[in-house]
């Protein structure tokens, strides 16, 4: 992804290197990402919940509170493409709101070390980058990029740019009434129910995530020949099937909260190919998600 010379947000908190307090709760999907690193590197079901203990008490004995470290180049270099992917965001979207008669409200993006305290509640790294609606903000431990190279085979920039996206797609969501009314309506129903409405909102993330990039390609000309096809790989090996089929030799439609790989590969490259804003995973069929 080419990037050279494009500006860095100032909507940053930079946390890394400072506790973030106990932990509080896992956020959606969390338990995914610690159990699929967990059966790769050998594990099995049973150590999942162990992994997530072994972590909660690992935050608790962190580095005292405010204390700052130093960070390699590497850090620094995936701190500054996170700034410049979530200017990005903010150039993209905010045209795109101006489009539809709106006002773009940029979210914060937070970097953290370990564990992290947001409106949401509280989070480990293995909970892998969240949006909070409760303070619109998202939030990324940046070795869960570090992760998704070694652990899950996903390498490349953009791939990473899809996974600011998407949670940003989450705060477009948000912005536009969809989050809120999404929640509201999983509250009031059934587990089963819930989850289905959860699968719309996560495929319609990573459809907003695909907007952006068509936008970002249209202006600026950013993508290189592979980029796309491997967002798309990576979107395919974070689908609930796939995950699931890894973890326990089987899937469970009914525990689906994200989408399948097909559905989250379609998804995403819709957006891309479209860039129409009208388009919505809400008011098609299940069967045509």
């Amino acid at each position: 992804m080419r990037l050279d010379g494009r500006r860095e947000s100032n909507n940053v908190e930079d946390r890394r290197g400072m506790s973030g307090g106990s932990m509080a709760g896992m956020g959606l999907g969390g338990i995914i990402i610690v159990g699929i690193i967990t059966l790769l590197m050998g594990g099995n079901i049973g150590d999942v919940i162990n992994n997530v203990g072994q972590q909660m008490t690992q935050v608790q004995e962190a580095t005292p509170e405010n204390v700052q470290r130093e960070f390699s180049a590497e850090e620094q270099a995936q701190a500054k493409f996170c700034r410049q992917i979530l200017a990005s965001t903010e150039d993209i979207w905010s045209a795109v709101f101006k489009e539809m008669g709106r006002t773009y409200q940029p979210p914060t993006l937070v970097l953290f070390t370990n564990s992290v305290q947001s409106a949401c509640g509280g989070a480990t790294a293995a909970v892998g980058p969240f949006y909070c609606s409760g303070d619109q903000k998202l939030y990324i431990d940046l070795s869960f990029f570090t992760q998704m190279e070694k652990q899950l085979g996903i390498k490349g920039e953009f791939p990473r740019a899809y996974v600011i996206a998407h949670e940003v797609g989450h705060h477009v969501e948000n912005l536009l009434g969809i989050l809120g009314k999404a929640h509201a309506q999983m509250s009031r129903t059934d587990k089963v129910s819930a989850n289905k409405i959860s699968v719309r909102l996560e495929l319609l993330a990573d459809y907003y995530a695909g907007v952006w990039a068509h936008y970002e390609d249209e202006a600026f000309g950013s993508l290189e020949d592979n980029d796309m096809a491997l967002a798309i790989k990576a979107a395919h090996q974070i689908g609930d099937n796939y995950l699931q089929k890894t973890q326990q030799g089987y899937v469970q439609p009914e525990s689906f909260t994200h989408g399948t790989s097909e559905q989250r590969m379609k998804w995403l490259k819709m957006g891309y190919e479209k860039g129409d804003m009208n388009v919505t995973t809400f008011n098609i069929p299940e069967s045509e998600l």
